[in-house]
């Protein structure tokens, strides 16, 4: 680390050259830096074209600006700390200036007038890079061409007191072509013995007015920054999964238009309980990482894109997608059964289902040396080949089970009885999940029912003291494990929020029961999942379900078994999901029963590889299935080469013929396009002075159609 003065005589000026041409469809050839700010001669911004923060470095460091330059609008109306830790029981801000007296706005040079607050950590030292990657990711199946870690510009500033027994490190990122910043602190015991840090705070922001509310109402709406965190868990949206967005008043804001100074505008990220952890003399603990977004405006559509970019950017293995089965029985004549037939018509993963029999705990030799085998006859047939293991929701024992702290007694977490992963039965399972697939060789773990937050008051396990402490020490495990898998290019199918710390895909949302509904219906549902779905996920994130055997009940009505005998709906759930660049669970014993069966299952999947980088691109939605009219969707790319892919789909039991406009703008597409149906031959259209096309299509009863949209 470089003293301030040393650091800032060796920046070039801000670059403050404005971004040409829209980042959601250009490229973005600038690159994020860090240079002296036009805001004070003592004050230095990140900035990459799309946001810019600046922090003030004296009297003490600070920030003092955050601007959404797409927009043109500052993020920040007042200085706070930069972060909190309280420790041994004290608060300590770090860093901060006060003095300003109008929390309404922020001018420039009332910046220059204000102090270090007294009692806060102190700026001593300061350091920037590039960015760092949190853990090793091992590329080993398709996937887009994404650099990791993500780059762009580290800033690091580190703050103490001689009274403190703590210094601070507060760690952040700005990347390129994307408007995110993501911030970290590592606290460090420089005092002599141990010390307990309680809580800490990552981020404080007071943020600018979202809208302007005399009285108070329900449901306040939030500032359109979209803020997660890496400390996730139990949900399938960031929103379902996020506990550590607070939303709070601003006491100091008081010249704000609500009467009882309410209105939710300041910012903090911290955990909900804890970390409450002892950290001995010369040890640093690492906070979770805070991400934020600046999207460039409210429409659905465009907010979604800026989020599935921030996904692709910061977590790229989530574009990993492999066309994956269940099978249902793990036996190994049922599975080298599904094996040949996934290498037959081209799927790439086998997964040994739920109920199968795959014990993931099974430590015995003589079956782990069963599984060896099994993994490597699927490899030398080019399968990738995993199982399933339930994590929550189940009793394990009196000892091992979290317990509640109001009651004393099992069964109060998120799923009922849930085990306490820092209990000695905790500890036990990750040391024989990492034994399995060392052994083995494995490829992917459906990890259900993963840590869902649960706290647990016992003091007898061995992984954490008391409550306090419970939930932060049970997230390291699951998300140490997670990382483990991650380098080691285990696939990781998780039905939670575990993406930013290593998982690769979770539930695309659907409801379990309803694939015991008649076959219709599911197809309807199902198309309607996938398009709700896709709003801020991209088609990889999410997985879908196709119940070739019963699911649930529901009968024959329900059942796709025998798969020649109901071959039609089949194909439509094939045609969905690969077409929505989707993939699902087909859960059963085997893909295809007769040659007519097979012949359908290999044209789409010969479709999906054909046209994989366009289907796993962003999807645009057009309409949303009702049953009532046509419904599809449009996924695009801007940099392919081919542009877009459209997918029609007619739920009515008669032929429907008309008009149906493509809106093209994402694809990048100006002027003209060549445009063709299915492997039809191309024609040349002329684009409206919105960028889209009208096309006069015909699409099948109960049937579909698709449209392959190329430069002219």
């Amino acid at each position: 680390m470089k003293d301030v003065d040393a650091f800032l005589s060796g920046l070039p000026a801000e670059d403050t050259t404005p971004l040409v041409g829209d980042w959601l469809v250009e490229p973005v050839t600038r690159k994020t830096s860090l240079g002296r700010s036009v805001d004070g001669a003592s004050t230095v911004s990140l900035n990459n074209g799309l946001i810019r923060r600046a922090f003030s470095l004296a009297p003490n460091g600070a920030t003092v600006a955050f601007d959404n330059l797409l927009t043109d609008q500052a993020i920040l109306r007042g200085v706070s700390p930069e972060a909190r830790v309280s420790v041994n029981g004290t608060e300590l801000d770090v860093g901060g200036l006060e003095g300003q007296t109008q929390y309404g706005y922020l001018r420039r040079e009332w910046v220059e007038q204000m102090t270090s607050a007294p009692g806060a950590l102190q700026l001593v030292g300061i350091d920037s890079g590039e960015t760092q990657a949190p853990f090793p990711w091992r590329r080993c199946r398709h996937h887009a061409d994404l650099p990791w870690p993500a780059p762009g510009v580290r800033l690091s500033m580190r703050y103490t007191a001689s009274t403190s027994p703590v210094a601070v490190t507060v760690h952040y990122e700005m990347y390129d072509a994307v408007p995110v910043l993501v911030k970290w602190l590592e606290i460090t015991n420089v005092s002599d013995g141990p010390v307990q840090i309680n809580r800490f705070c990552v981020e404080v922001l007071a943020v600018v007015d979202y809208e302007s509310c005399v009285e108070g109402q329900k449901g306040w709406p939030y500032p359109t920054l979209h803020v997660e965190s890496d400390y996730a868990f139990h949900g399938m949206t960031a929103a379902s999964a996020d506990v550590t967005t607070n939303w709070l008043p601003d006491p100091r804001y008081t010249s704000q238009v609500n009467y009882q100074l309410q209105s939710p505008l300041l910012l903090e990220t911290s955990p909900p309980l804890g970390p409450d952890v002892e950290l001995p003399a010369a040890e640093t603990l690492t906070s979770f990482r805070t991400f934020l977004v600046c999207p460039d405006s409210t429409e659905r559509e465009r907010r979604g894109l800026a989020l599935r970019r921030f996904y692709r950017v910061v977590a790229p293995w989530t574009t990993e997608n492999p066309i994956l089965m269940h099978v249902r029985h793990a036996d190994p004549e049922s599975v080298k059964a599904a094996i040949d037939q996934c290498a037959d018509v081209g799927f790439e993963m086998v997964i040994l289902t739920f109920g199968s029999g795959f014990d993931a705990e099974n430590t015995d030799p003589k079956y782990l040396d069963q599984l060896r085998d099994l993994a490597d006859y699927a490899h030398a047939k080019g399968i990738e080949l995993g199982g399933y293991s339930l994590l929550a929701s189940r009793a394990v024992s009196v000892t091992d089970d979290i317990i509640d702290a109001a009651s004393g007694e099992r069964g109060h977490g998120a799923f009922g009885n849930s085990p306490c992963l820092g209990s000695d039965w905790g500890r036990e399972y990750f040391d024989k999940l990492r034994s399995l697939y060392e052994h083995t060789g494995l490829n992917i773990l459906e990890h259900d029912g993963s840590y869902p937050g649960d706290l647990c008051a016992s003091q007898a396990h061995p992984g954490h003291r008391g409550l306090s402490d419970s939930q932060w020490t049970q997230w390291r495990t699951i998300t140490d494990f997670y990382q483990w898998c991650r380098e080691r290019g285990i696939y990781l199918n998780v039905p939670d929020w575990y993406f930013l710390t290593g998982s690769n895909k979770n539930g695309m949302g659907y409801r379990e029961v309803n694939w015991s509904l008649p076959r219709a219906q599911q197809l309807m549902l199902g198309r309607q999942n996938i398009y709700d779905g896709t709003w801020e996920k991209t088609p990889s994130m999410g997985w879908m379900f196709v119940p070739l055997v019963e699911y649930h009940g529901g009968g024959e009505e329900a059942t796709l078994e025998p798969l020649c005998e109901h071959l039609d709906a089949y194909e439509a759930h094939l045609a969905q999901n690969f077409g929505a660049g989707v993939q699902a669970c087909y859960r059963g014993p085997r893909l295809y029963d007769s040659e007519e069966t097979r012949v359908v299952v290999k044209r789409w999947v010969d479709f999906y590889r054909r046209y994989r980088q366009i289907l796993e691109a962003d999807l645009i939605h057009i309409r949303r299935p009702d049953a009532r009219d046509l419904d599809g969707y449009l996924h695009v790319d801007a940099c392919g080469a081919i542009r877009g892919l459209a997918m029609v789909f007619n739920p009515l039991d008669v032929e429907v013929e008309r008009s149906w406009r493509l809106p093209l703008y994402y694809t990048g597409l100006r002027g003209t396009a060549r445009i063709r149906e299915a492997e039809g031959e191309s024609h040349t259209f002329a684009l409206d002075r919105d960028d889209s096309v009208t096309l006069q299509i015909c699409v099948p009863a109960r049937g579909l159609t698709w449209f392959v949209l190329e430069p002219a």
